[in-house]
This record gives C-alpha cells, sequence and structure tokens, in this order.
C-alpha cells in the first residue's frame, strides 16, 4: 500500500485515520493485532514516537486496547462505536456543507439519489 501523506494535517492523525477505516471497513476485525509499532515505522520511514502517538489516540477512544509485552489489539464493538461516531460527524459537520452545496447548484435531490444507485446512468 502505498501512502501518500497529506502535508496540512499532522501524519499521526492521518495513520489513526488509516486503521480507523480499516475498521470500518471490516480489514481490522474485534481481536486482530495491529501492526507492531516498530513495522509501521519502518514500512512508511515514520518516527516509532508518531506511530505510538497515532496508537495511543486510539487506546484513548477505547478502540484498541495494549496488552503488555504482546501489541494492540481491536477491541469488541470498536466497529460498532466507530460507526455511530462517525455518523454523528457527517451529519453534524459534512452533511449541512453537502445540502448547502446542492441547494446552491440548484440539483434535484431526487436525481441526485438515482444517480448514487448502482447501474444508474450518469
Amino acid at each position: 500500500m502505498n501512502i501518500g501523506w497529506n502535508e496540512h494535517t499532522p501524519i499521526y492523525r492521518q495513520l489513526k485515520e488509516r486503521v480507523v477505516g480499516m475498521m470500518l471497513d471490516g480489514l481490522l476485525k474485534p481481536g486482530d493485532a495491529l501492526p507492531s509499532v516498530r513495522q509501521v515505522a519502518a514500512d512508511y520511514q515514520l518516527n516509532p514516537i508518531t506511530v505510538s502517538r497515532a496508537y495511543q489516540e486510539l487506546v484513548d477512544e477505547a478502540l484498541v486496547e495494549k496488552r503488555r509485552g504482546v501489541g494492540m489489539y481491536v477491541i469488541d464493538g470498536a466497529r460498532d462505536k466507530l460507526l455511530a461516531t462517525e455518523r454523528e460527524r457527517f451529519l453534524r459537520e459534512e452533511w449541512p456543507a453537502m445540502v448547502e452545496r446542492i441547494r446552491r447548484l440548484g440539483l434535484d435531490l431526487e436525481q441526485l439519489l438515482k444517480t448514487a444507485q448502482p447501474g444508474a446512468a450518469s
């Protein structure tokens, strides 16, 4: 996987968001181990402190747990918790801006929904 880092957001946050994305997509499931800090740091040429900081935020948000001497593991319910918080954040932060943009462009919501369906013509 080739990672292109965004220069406007701290790398530890971007790394955390990538792990969160993997949890939401089901690539990391409850009980799965996260790659070690050293492995991620080596693979992506990052400072291990940067990786540790990203992982610590996941621990602080009760999405993963540290098992001393063993590693970090996704906890049960992490995906459900993420879905709830990400949905709430989307509705609070992103959706209002999208609705405003749709309104400004004079787009019909019904037509947009039709084009969003699989197999719909654009």
